[in-house]
């Protein structure tokens, strides 16, 4: 079986997370809280396992149907994006460098709101509107369900004080 780059990175992300799994389900357990610390990691790695193993088996479907058919010679390349790459892992750092100063809420919201802007500038008021509202959505969203769900304290900022 001949296995294209998704098959390849769908391997390569199940060895990845079945790797780490044992780790994650290791972790001990707190008698103070009802979700201990591994179980985001095992609830991520679990997930990403599974969609790496869909990802393996559909590129092995494709690999099959496609017949060796050779590459037009004038065939286009598609187009690096190293500058996005390197604009995410820019405002990653950013994120995690201002998150002390200015708190969860605040940082994910500026994090989410201009990952997207740097992804795609929006053209009307209305994607401009939906830009804030799902910067604004994740950060209370993610702050609810860590805080008072998975009872996880999340970092409060220095010049704000939430």
């Amino acid at each position: 079986m001949r296995l294209g780059r998704d098959g390849i990175a769908g391997l390569i992300g199940l060895a990845v997370s079945l790797a780490l799994l044992p780790f994650a389900f290791g972790l001990p357990k707190l008698p103070i809280v009802p979700v201990g610390p591994g179980f985001y990691p095992a609830l991520v790695l679990t997930f990403m396992a599974i969609v790496s193993g869909l990802l393996v088996v559909q590129d092995a479907f494709v690999q099959r149907r496609a017949a060796p058919v050779a590459a037009p010679a004038t065939a286009e390349q598609p187009k690096r994006a190293y500058g996005l790459v390197a604009a995410a892992f820019a405002l990653t750092g950013a994120y995690i460098g201002l998150m002390p100063v200015l708190g969860f809420r605040l940082s994910t919201a500026l994090y989410v709101g201009l990952f997207q802007l740097v992804l795609e500038r929006p053209s009307s008021a209305g994607q401009w509107l939906r830009l804030v509202a799902l910067a604004i959505g994740t950060a209370v969203i993610a702050y609810f369900v860590f805080e008072h769900y998975l009872f996880v304290l999340l970092p409060r900022g220095s010049w704000t004080g939430w």
